[in-house]
């Protein structure tokens, strides 16, 4: 049933946009075009432990030039070489992951990152997810959303003072729904906050996927694509390889986003390389099915 609604939004969605117009904005770009992709998911996730210098090596040879940096604490010391690497070899720094727990106030983490940003003169967003508020799940929206803003807000205006900004990131949970992230945007206020949104957490959103799009548009700053394979919830698989991801890739193309897209390599195969030429490849096949000769044509 989830499945049915989904293609009937789908299609209520693009009712208005026609043939000749989608045909019109692809002879002008899109975003699906190869240029615009971002490597994601590819630090952790890499059987061949690349070295940054390695890793700029291997987008340099996938064609990709942006990098959004996700890592673990075996990272740290090597974030100044990561960002000086990124910055000599012309890869734009598209997002730098972190997680914080209810008092990012006290995370150490934080003020590594905060203090490699301002060594390293880093204009970049910090991919950012939050939970672990004492007693949370005995709150009432309201209050809620005022506490999960209390600590997205203190993380937000620490962006703000170096002159980067604060994307907040689906990673399941309270504070992975969109209509509660959006909550939270519109409780604070703050124009250096947006929404970095992710297929591979969409398991259990696919159905509304038509719904809140265009609500969370104005604020999308990236947008990770995976394969989605119905049931409810949805299995993540190689884009290409499911059978959601092409009807929400016809609602994106369709709208007016005009931020990059992210493609991972999370759990796709063991070389990062593979991966990310994996989803492109799966890429590239929906897009000739959907009739996107000169975007197709980047990719080549």
């Amino acid at each position: 049933m989830f499945y049915k609604k989904l293609i009937i939004l789908v299609i209520a969605s693009l009712i208005n946009f026609d043939c000749e117009g989608q045909n019109q904005k692809d002879n002008l770009g899109s975003v699906f075009e190869k240029e615009n992709l971002i490597a994601w998911c590819i630090v952790p996730y890499d059987s061949q432990k690349r070295t940054p210098k390695e890793r700029v090596e291997m987008l340099k040879d996938l064609g990709i030039n942006k990098f959004a940096y996700d890592w673990r604490d075996e990272h740290i010391p090597s974030f100044d070489e990561e960002l000086e690497t990124l910055e000599n070899q012309d890869i734009k720094l598209q997002g730098f992951w972190f997680y914080s727990g209810s008092d990012p106030a006290e995370d150490k983490k934080l003020e590594i990152i905060l203090n490699l940003f301002k060594r390293q003169k880093t204009k970049t967003q910090l991919w950012a997810m939050f939970e672990g508020w004492p007693n949370f799940d005995k709150l009432t929206q309201t209050e809620k959303v005022k506490v999960a803003s209390e600590s997205v807000g203190y993380v937000a205006k620490k962006m703000d003072e170096m002159g980067c900004s604060l994307g907040l990131y689906n990673h399941g949970g309270w504070f992975g729904e969109p209509e509660n992230q959006l909550a939270i945007i519109e409780h604070l206020k703050m124009k250096n906050i947006g929404i970095v949104y992710n297929f591979s957490h969409a398991e259990t959103q696919i159905h509304r996927f038509p719904e809140f799009y265009p609500k969370i548009l104005p604020y999308l700053y990236a947008i990770n694509v995976t394969g989605l394979q119905g049931g409810y919830p949805a299995k993540v698989v190689p884009i290409g390889e499911g059978n959601i991801e092409k009807e929400m890739i016809q609602i994106i193309q369709a709208s007016s986003y005009q931020g990059p897209i992210g493609i991972i390599n999370e759990d796709f195969a063991e070389d990062a390389k593979d991966g990310l030429q994996i989803n492109m490849d799966g890429l590239k096949t929906i897009l000739e099915s959907l009739g996107y000769k000169k975007t197709v044509a980047t990719y080549d």
